[in-house]
């Protein structure tokens, strides 16, 4: 699998952490960046991310702020991108398996280094369960994408 991951100044260091874990997995690494402290603006992170997977460059992506809440809102901004910010192994399993998530954010400051990986490795293996009525859900959630590309 093909992952974009970015994160920012208060991110890049779990980042650095789960690079190495999803190459050893045998996963494609797209690194976005950032790659120091020096504050910078998690947007300008997510978008590069977000418009990897949307043109199919990526197959999935993964956002690492302080938090997450940040890299999660600039995330969903992006038509055909479905971020869920996850701090835990349920959500990590439910997002994909319900809401067939493209894109995963979590905060550096929220979750430690083992129980991130725990959670990117759940993510990456759960499948989406192709229920019909998470399929009517989603297909909602992409009208309303629609509909606010026609009248913004």
């Amino acid at each position: 699998m093909i992952i974009a991951i970015g994160a920012d100044h208060a991110g890049y260091r779990l980042k650095d952490v789960i690079v190495p874990f999803l190459e050893a997995q045998g996963h494609q690494i797209i690194d976005l960046g950032c790659h120091c402290g020096d504050s910078v603006d998690y947007p300008d992170y997510a978008v590069p991310v977000c418009d990897k997977v949307v043109r199919g460059e990526a197959d999935r992506g993964i956002l690492i702020c302080g938090t997450g809440i940040g890299m999660s809102i600039a995330a969903n901004k992006t038509p055909g991108i479905r971020c869920a910010l996850v701090h835990d192994l349920f959500s990590a399993k439910a997002t994909r398996e319900h809401n067939d998530t493209n894109v995963l954010a979590m905060g550096e400051r929220v979750v430690g280094p083992g129980v991130a990986e725990e959670i990117v490795r759940v993510w990456l293996d759960t499948p989406f369960s192709e229920g019909p009525r998470h399929i009517g859900r989603l297909n909602k959630v992409k009208a309303l994408e629609e509909q606010q590309a026609l009248h913004p």
